[in-house]
Order: structure tokens, then sequence, then C-alpha cells
């Protein structure tokens, strides 16, 4: 199994890179965790478009969800022809909440109405199915699937092939789910879009939404994660604190996520 980094950039799309994507490949099949903001663009530079084979969204914020829209237009209006529909795994009102985002009239689209030639074309080049926490079966691949502390519904995700593991923690704030969800994975690639503050560590941040660096790392060494990858970095955030703050609380190795960032599990 080989994990490459297509974004890592939290909340926004940064200078130097889109905001979160990850592709999966393990005996040919390509799963993309997440297409937020810029996503599309960079993917291109390590996949083919029309060689993924199904898509996880952990939750409908715009910087991990967004770019299905464009790759809609993409698979529908290729000068082959439209690309055959690939399979979306996502929360429960993933389907309606990108038609809507997607459609020349939104409240058509709401309303089930929004013909072709408005745009409606996400059921047109994917097939959507939620995502309820638990195990499923995606090609070759065992994903479970595990609700976060995170403000709308979002899920972290498990996913196992020929006896290795990873990890996505999407995003979350502190969450034992997380650590069951990483126990003793190879990596953990976890969210660290906060600072610890100078005065109150993470005391004075908001509950339920995001994690620190110190934070990533103490769930990672709750869990027994082997190596833990910290992404969703923020571009006001200084990353260099981020890191150091995670290395003083994990015992195994530490480090950011940078676009075409390769996990090989072997």
């Amino acid at each position: 199994m080989q994990i490459k980094v297509i974004g890592c950039s939290g909340s926004f799309p940064g200078p130097d890179s889109a905001a979160s994507s990850y592709l999966v490949e393990a005996d040919g099949f390509r799963l993309l965790m997440d297409l937020g903001a810029g996503a599309l663009g960079a993917l291109q530079r390590y996949a083919d478009l029309y060689a993924i084979d199904a898509v996880c969204v952990s939750h409908l914020h715009g910087d991990h969800c967004l770019d299905l829209c464009s790759y809609s237009v993409a698979r529908l209006y290729h000068p082959d022809g439209r690309q055959p529909r690939i399979p979306v795994y996502g929360p429960s009102q993933t389907e309606a909440r990108l038609s809507q985002a997607f459609a020349a009239d939104p409240a058509q689209a709401v309303a089930g109405g929004a013909g072709r030639d408005q745009g409606n074309g996400m059921t047109d080049a994917f097939s959507f199915t939620a995502i309820t926490p638990g195990t499923m079966e995606v090609g070759p691949l065992r994903i479970t699937a595990a609700r976060m502390a995170h403000p709308v519904e979002t899920y972290g995700f498990r996913i196992e092939h020929a006896g290795r593991v990873l990890a996505y923690s999407a995003d979350t704030g502190p969450s034992d789910a997380l650590v069951d969800l990483a126990r003793d994975a190879d990596f953990l690639l976890c969210e660290a879009s906060f600072l610890e503050s100078a005065g109150g560590g993470a005391a004075d941040l908001p509950p339920g939404l995001h994690l620190t660096g110190r934070q990533a790392a103490e769930h990672a060494e709750r869990a027994g994660a082997g190596e833990l990858v910290l992404t969703h970095l923020v571009p006001w955030n200084d990353q260099d604190r981020t890191l150091d703050e995670a290395r003083g609380a994990f015992s195994g190795e530490s480090y950011l996520a940078a676009p075409g960032l390769t996990l090989l599990l072997e």
C-alpha cells in the first residue's frame, strides 16, 4: 500500500499546497481520501484523473470536498465522452450538498429538479454511498470509519491492506475514537491545525474542533502508532513549531506532511 500526499493545507489552500487530499494505492486500485480546494489541479501531477477508482470524503467542509465539483466536469465533458461513474463514500448529505454547490440553480438542485443543462452533474459523474460507523470493503482495502470530534458529521478512517495500516484523523478535536482507530497503525496521518498558546497550552483553544501538534502526538502515543505524519497545516502557523510540539510528546518518528510525500507500507 502506498499513500501520496496531494494537499495538506488546513482550512484553505496555502502558497505551497492545496487543501486536504491523499491518494491511496494498493494492487492497482486508487482511492482518494478527500479532495479539498485546489487539490484537483495538484492531483494531476501524480495520477491520471481517469484512473481513480473511488473517493472517500471525511466531511463536508470545502477544504475537504469542494474540488469534487470540478472533478465532475473533468469526468463528464472529456473529449472522448463521459467517463464511467465512480463511487464516492461520504457523510449522509454528501450527494445533496455537492449537487447544490455545483448546480446553476441551487434551489432546483435541492428540490431534485436540476437537469443536465443546469450542471447537476454530480450524480452523472459519481455514485454516492453514505458512510456509517463501521467497516466496509472498498476494492482491496478494508476501511473502518469512526466519528470524530468536529462540528459537522466527520469520519476518520483506518485503512488496512496486507497486514499494514494507515489511520487518518480527518478534522477532529481530542477523541478517544481516534486512538482506537489508530491502534497499532503503521502511520497516523493526523491533523495539527492549532498551536499551543503561549499562556495556557491547549486549555484555552476551542473544544471539539482541531488538535495541536502536541495533542496529535499524544493520540499517536496512546494508540501505539509507528509513525506520526502531521497534516492539515494552516498556512498562518509556524510549522516548525507544530513539529517541535509533536516531537516532545511522541516516542516514534514525527514529521510534517508535504505535497508529494509518499508513505510506503510494505
